[in-house]
């Protein structure tokens, strides 16, 4: 490990708006945050830029970046610090164990941006809208509340259309290039890193935000899902 990581690292066990794997914050996130206001999350946040930019724009709400990378934590942290945000926060853990740190209900909406879109067949699972991580939102998310992807991934926003036609989601936006619309909300025009990048090389940003369901269909969705991912591949030669 370089020895820049290694400085970063010590400097985050001294950054009071970074948790790492804490204890005991199940259902207590508002005396961290020494309000009631409502909860935001940030996944797979990397350097935080939705967090701290949304932080800005909505002083009256709270919001946790998570992610386990604490390189990219430290960019986040800083930067909230820097512009004396009060109302943000990062949490490291990995995002597979958010039921531990959040009660039911406790959070109000969950941002996901620019996520690896795990393209590989086999990897479907670990995508974040996929079924398997819904039933993990829908037990700390309000019912109701939204969940808003942003992504330059033709092939995750798809999968993701597919995810909600199937699990029942109600659609609340779609966007196929976000940047083409005439008039768009100062949250869509917050750009992380990796949207700059456009790894993707599609020169395309997609948005996709939906609700869930009273009830998510059982682990038989996950296996319609794959075998559709399969016979998608198959037509395309891959």
């Amino acid at each position: 490990m370089g020895q820049k990581k290694l400085i970063r690292f010590a400097e985050l066990k001294t950054f009071t708006n970074v948790l790492q794997n804490p204890e005991g914050m199940r259902g207590t996130w508002s005396s961290h945050f020494g309000n009631g206001n409502p909860i935001t999350l940030e996944l797979a946040c990397g350097k935080g830029e939705y967090a701290v930019g949304l932080a800005g724009f909505y002083p009256n709400r709270n919001f946790i970046g998570v992610d386990l990378k604490g390189n990219r934590l430290w960019v986040g942290a800083r930067k909230a610090t820097a512009q004396g945000l009060t109302n943000v926060a990062f949490l490291r853990i990995q995002i597979d164990g958010i039921t531990n740190f959040f009660a039911p209900g406790e959070v109000d909406e969950i941002w996901i941006t620019f996520p690896d879109p795990q393209l590989r067949l086999s990897k479907d699972r670990k995508r974040l809208t996929h079924p398997k991580f819904l039933r993990l939102y829908q037990q700390v998310l309000k019912p109701g509340g939204l969940i808003h992807l942003k992504t330059d991934s033709p092939a995750l926003y798809n999968f993701t259309k597919r995810v909600i036609e199937h699990c029942g989601c109600p659609l609340v936006e779609d966007m196929d290039d976000v940047h083409r619309q005439p008039s768009l909300k100062p949250e869509l025009a917050i750009k992380t890193h990796y949207e700059a990048l456009d790894i993707a090389g599609s020169n395309r940003v997609h948005y996709l935000s939906f609700r869930l369901p009273e009830t998510l269909p059982g682990t038989e969705v996950d296996r319609t899902l794959h075998n559709l991912e399969k016979q998608d591949a198959g037509a395309d030669g891959r």
